[in-house]
């Protein structure tokens, strides 16, 4: 099932995204598209040690990621007025400044969880086909 919305200026987009799935009981969906522009970008960086957390206005470039209702692992790029491109690990106050569209595809045959990883040390993604377990 697909699932489209838009998001207005000073809405948190991490925050949003998970509102969305938790009010709409998604089990497991992939963000298929988002475009728009922010005023207030929160990002982890790799090897998840710095982050940015800044002021400016940035036009989204990509955004990609699995989420359900209870978690999520989001990705974005951003490009700042030179055209110059960053991206990370999305976090909570990263903020729209005028618009995100956003474009979901929700797939009710599986389910979604995160469990802890030994090898890699992170709650990391395990797929569930609910028609193998009769879910």
């Amino acid at each position: 099932m697909y699932h489209a919305f838009r998001l207005t200026e000073n809405q948190d987009l991490k925050g949003e995204l998970m509102q969305y799935a938790r009010e709409h009981h998604l089990s497991s969906a992939v963000i298929l598209s988002a475009v728009g522009c922010i005023k207030h970008l929160h990002i982890r960086l790799a090897e998840a040690i710095d982050e940015i957390d800044i002021d400016g206005n940035y036009e989204i470039v990509s955004i990609t990621g699995t989420l359900n209702q209870d978690d999520c692992h989001i990705h974005i790029s951003v490009s700042d007025n030179k055209g110059q491109t960053i991206g990370g690990h999305l976090k909570n106050g990263t903020l729209i400044h005028t618009t995100s569209e956003i474009v979901l595809l929700s797939m009710d045959e599986f389910t979604f969880k995160r469990e802890f990883d030994h090898h890699t040390g992170y709650n990391e993604l395990v797929v569930v086909n609910n028609k193998d377990n009769n879910v």
